[in-house]
């Protein structure tokens, strides 16, 4: 993508060679592994309109205020010195999207719901620069994230909210403004729980991050699953009643293979889980574990289960019980109610079982 030059000078500039700078800058960050020159250029753009749209507000200008856009035409219109301008205000903005999101279990880009969130969010980051540092700032901003994915509202045509989320946002934040319209148009359906069974979708992602927020441990080893023990002890997301049982026992694959039935945890601790029916793996972990009964239900309970229902094989309690737990994780993460009789007409527009779960 070329900028708009507006000097001979501009000639020395070469933005394929600052745009490998960049990679080195944000190789430390697992999810900005996906991060694209385009997705930096977007960004500049939506905080370059936005940073004009402020200048003219405050000079007193009622008319002809410039809109805030990331659409291709602004993208092309980008001038070097705007690029030079914004830049680092931009790279900064994208590593301290990865640090927050971090500190909320979203480790590398694979689990990263949506790619394009970083857009807006990166260019909001550079907006608030330090004041992200109050806690109820970093709680707006995470509950912002969470109805845009929750919400699925990122999937595609995304220019518009981009724009809406970069002054709604900011206004919110920095002026106690109105709730941005992307809070207001989240909705989560109950039975979209049900629909979630693999990576391809931003929801299913939302959910795995959520179970890990809560001081969740890992059944075998009992360490709390952050970023250190995720890489080290290989956490990935697995069946808690285990496929071979369920399919042994007639429970439908729409139930046992969606998120409900599954959770994080160590790959040594699935190799023990095997394919025994929980009460029998139960034991085993416990005994290896080497922790009495009441520790090791309190680690049960870390991951939204109920040890009852597991102990006694009963699925369809297990499943009730579980589904509810995480959608009071969601209600919290979004700040909304979920309405509990509300169901998804179209399940089959959601369903995304088209490409399996690596685990399967």
């Amino acid at each position: 993508m070329n900028l708009k030059k507006k000097s001979s000078a501009s000639d020395e500039f070469d933005l394929k060679t600052d745009w490998e700078n960049i990679k080195t800058e944000f190789k430390p960050y697992k999810i900005l592994n996906n991060t694209s020159n385009t997705d930096i250029i977007q960004a500049i753009t939506l905080y370059s309109t936005f940073k004009k749209r402020l200048e003219a507000i405050s000079s007193g200008l009622t008319e002809n205020i410039p809109s805030v856009s990331a659409k291709r035409k602004e993208m092309l219109n980008l001038t070097l010195s705007e690029y030079s301008k914004y830049r680092n205000d931009i790279v900064n903005g994208f590593i301290k999207a990865s640090k927050i999101l971090t500190e909320n279990h979203i480790f590398n880009s694979r689990d990263l719901p949506y790619s394009t969130q970083l857009v807006p969010m990166a260019a909001i980051l550079a907006q608030l620069g330090n004041k992200i540092d109050n806690i109820g700032n970093k709680n707006k901003l995470m509950q912002w994230f969470w109805c845009g994915v929750f919400g699925e509202l990122y999937g595609s045509a995304n220019e518009t909210r981009y724009a809406l989320d970069m002054v709604q946002v900011v206004d919110w934040i920095e002026n106690n403004g109105e709730e941005p319209k992307t809070i207001y148009d989240a909705n989560f359906s109950p039975s979209r729980l049900n629909t979630l069974r693999t990576r391809n979708s931003a929801a299913y992602k939302g959910v795995y991050a959520l179970m890990m927020d809560g001081n969740t441990r890992d059944w075998l080893s009992a360490t709390n699953i952050d970023f250190s023990t995720y890489f080290s002890e290989s956490i990935d997301i697995h069946h808690i009643f285990p496929v071979a049982w369920c399919e042994k026992n007639n429970i439908p694959r729409n139930e046992f293979d969606c998120i409900i039935n599954k959770t994080p945890l160590s790959g040594r601790t699935n190799r023990i889980v095997s394919g025994d029916a929980p009460s029998k793996y139960l034991e085993r972990l416990k005994t290896k574990a080497g922790v009495n009964e009441s520790e090791f239900n309190n680690i049960l309970h870390s991951h939204l289960v109920n040890p009852d229902f597991m102990y006694k094989d009963d699925f369809k309690g297990f499943f009730a019980n579980r589904k509810e737990q995480i959608l009071q994780r969601i209600e919290k993460a979004i700040g909304k109610p979920i309405h509990r009789e509300q169901l998804i007409e179209e399940e089959g527009k959601f369903i995304d079982d088209a490409i399996e779960d690596d685990e399967n």
